[in-house]
């Protein structure tokens, strides 16, 4: 069962939208904010709802395609058994965590997401997951470079709806899955 902790620190698109890529990659997957101000994903219910309410055999059924389950408002330590339960049910997970404070005690593998931008303004010395801009960059560590997204691409997904299955930014995606991320 893999699940990933996806933690972008400076760039609110880019936080919406990876988590929301490296589950298109998986091809099924269920995407969990775990950010009580975290974008209000569409869907029927939410996380909050799940933990007010509990989580319904539906919500623990795995379906085809891609999940975004939005957070609604609830703190990471309130939802706790709820996304334990959501884990244990669903064969590949994709935890949104929020930008701030930077993650400690995450028990999942940890990826994060970075801007690659020139100018060397952010610390970004350990292996992460860059999202390249037009301004051509090195990469400052190890890791997978994301080319620029389409227009397409972006809507598509802001939309709910998946992109092209050739699109590159979420093929890029696919490598994140096989390396070995820290906890």
């Amino acid at each position: 069962m893999p699940v990933l902790a996806v933690w972008t620190p400076l760039d609110g698109l880019l936080g919406a939208l990876a988590p929301v890529g490296l589950a298109l990659s998986a091809g099924d997957a269920l995407v969990i904010d775990l950010d009580p101000s975290g974008p209000a994903y569409p869907g029927e219910r939410s996380l909050a709802d799940l933990v007010a309410d509990g989580p319904r055999k539906a919500d623990l059924t795995p379906r085809r395609g891609v999940g975004v389950l939005r957070n609604g408002g609830v703190p990471p330590e309130r939802s706790r058994a709820v996304v334990e339960a959501l884990v244990g049910a669903h064969p590949t997970v994709v935890l949104r965590l929020p930008p701030r404070p930077a993650p400690e005690g995450v028990r999942w593998p940890l990826v994060p997401v970075r801007l690659l931008m020139p100018g060397g303004w952010f610390d970004a010395s350990e292996p992460a997951v860059f999202q390249a801009t037009p301004a051509w960059e090195t990469m400052p560590a190890i890791g997978v470079r994301l080319p620029v997204p389409s227009r397409d691409t972006v809507r598509a997904i802001l939309l709910g709806r998946r992109p092209s299955p050739r699109d590159r930014w979420v093929r890029a995606f696919r490598s994140v899955w096989g390396l070995p991320w820290r906890q």
